[in-house]
């Protein structure tokens, strides 16, 4: 593949290509309505617990069966029209539960929505390295992780509205959060695809074995472990914070669910700072700060027993992951930028292993009965973390 210098825009040109960029980065945020989403449908439909969770954990299914293709097809088609498919997915996702509400229609609209986010966090993320230096990607994606992190905060605001409001809503109640996304991603097409945006061209297009053969080098790997324990730890924390404040407050679910927003408050605030602080401090030191405050963290939720030390923990873990997805991701397209499209192919395949440490967290807290079994896992993944710093750009 050509080098990736000669693509890089001019700088008279990159702030009116980044704000189609960032709306997209926005409906990359839909993804997470899924959880609003599921709680409001599992109400509706009286669905077991089960039953609802098939609908989040599509999301995760779908990374794994598409993400490493997507890679591929950016080879045949470029990162823009991979864009732009991904959000014409999405936006057919986003039209289906306007027409009903049985479980079958939910199912094809959540799968939807979970292909196609597999297939734009695959190709936004490379598409913005046609836009930026290479030294200011890691802060240009956190800073899309940040507008990513509105449209998620945004969701179950919009769907509690519509499920309460007395404003003509056509029926649809909390499902006016679907028209209202749909408009949006509806701008992001006319944005994105109104906006010229030059790439690399790939000499040849990839085949399967050659992009999963790219985990043979060795940095790439450590990547892609990397991205497995980030996402672990943030799905791990969604779950395990009510349940600490159950644990040692004997709160009831309603009040222990708080926890949950403060670390999503702290990840946003996180992401905006580090778009800021990535722009004069390297990687390597922000990174380290970053799984430092994850440390302590999880000290103060082996220790902590008082609310305080609970909620500063959660804090502290929601502020230091905030970051690491997109230094890692950063990381692993500098490493090899004639290969951008199959590494972030990887890269996005890595969201899907995280499912493994729920998995492994329930398993180790019912061993030790209780949720230090939980801590205890997430504590290796921030320990892996740890050992991962040693290896930035020394790759």
């Amino acid at each position: 593949m050509k080098t990736e210098t000669s693509t890089v825009s001019p700088k008279h040109s990159v702030l009116a290509q980044m704000i189609p960029v960032m709306l997209c980065f926005f409906a990359m945020g839909f993804v997470d309505l899924v959880g609003t989403a599921s709680n409001y449908v599992q109400k509706d439909l009286g669905l077991t617990d089960a039953q609802a969770n098939l609908f989040p954990s599509l999301v995760f299914f779908w990374f794994l069966i598409f993400s490493v293709p997507t890679g591929l097809l950016m080879n045949r088609i470029g990162r823009k029209n991979t864009v732009l498919l991904s959000l014409g997915v999405t936006l057919v996702s986003l039209i289906v539960p306007m027409f009903g509400e049985g479980f079958a229609v939910m199912l094809i609209a959540f799968s939807l929505l979970g292909i196609g986010n597999a297939l734009m966090q695959t190709s936004l993320n490379p598409l913005v390295s046609n836009l930026i230096a290479p030294s200011h990607l890691a802060s240009t994606l956190t800073f899309g992780q940040f507008v990513k992190a509105i449209a998620s905060f945004l969701a179950p605001i919009i769907a509690a509205w519509g499920a309460t409001t007395m404003l003509p809503t056509g029926n649809l109640g909390w499902r006016m959060l679907f028209p209202v996304y749909a408009v949006v991603c509806l701008l992001s097409i006319a944005a994105l695809g109104m906006t010229h945006i030059e790439e690399e061209k790939a000499d040849k297009a990839s085949g399967f074995g050659d992009c999963l053969r790219l985990l043979g080098h060795p940095f790439i790997l450590l990547c892609f472990l990397g991205i497995i324990c980030h996402v672990g730890i943030d799905v791990g924390t969604n779950a395990t914070a009510p349940k600490l404040l159950i644990e040692r407050q004997g709160m009831a679910l309603e009040a222990a669910g708080f926890a949950t927003s403060i670390y999503f408050i702290c990840r946003t605030a996180g992401s905006l700072l580090g778009a800021i602080i990535l722009r004069k401090v390297s990687a390597r030191t922000f990174f380290g700060i970053s799984v430092v405050m994850m440390l302590a963290a999880m000290l103060l939720l082996f220790v902590g027993h008082s609310q305080a030390m609970l909620y500063t923990g959660i804090a502290l873990i929601g502020l230091g992951n905030s970051n690491i997805f997109p230094i890692i991701f950063a990381q692993a397209l500098n490493t090899l930028p004639e290969k951008k499209n199959e590494v972030s192919g990887l890269m996005i395949m890595g969201l899907f292993g995280g499912t493994v440490f729920p998995l492994a967290m329930g398993i180790a807290s019912d061993a030790l009965g209780g949720q230090y079994g939980a801590v205890g896992v997430m504590t290796a993944g921030v320990i892996y973390l740890l050992f991962y710093l040693t290896k930035i750009n020394r790759n």
